[in-house]
């Protein structure tokens, strides 16, 4: 998983910002699944079990990559080889 993220690479833009705001991209992966499940033409009557459960699922997939990715900035300042900024 380290590897994935970058590894001893300096974080991008991106992985910055889910860092400092990991529940933020949760958050939306999550709504963008309901929405989707929820909002188109011909809902079945499964898609309401789905929409709510695959979001949050989603979701926390995505926060708990956040938060790793916090972890591993945390590793690269401690080692130095990566001054936070």
């Amino acid at each position: 998983m380290d590897r994935f993220l970058g590894g001893e690479r300096p974080p991008t833009r991106t992985q910055k910002f889910a860092a400092r705001y990991p529940v933020l991209p949760a958050c939306l992966a999550g709504t963008i699944w309901v929405a989707y499940f929820l909002l188109l033409p011909g809902v079945q009557p499964s898609d309401y079990v789905i929409g709510p459960v695959g979001g949050f699922l989603l979701g926390g997939i995505f926060g708990l990559t956040a938060l790793y990715e916090r972890r591993r900035q945390r590793r690269l300042r401690r080692l130095g080889l990566w001054d936070g900024s």
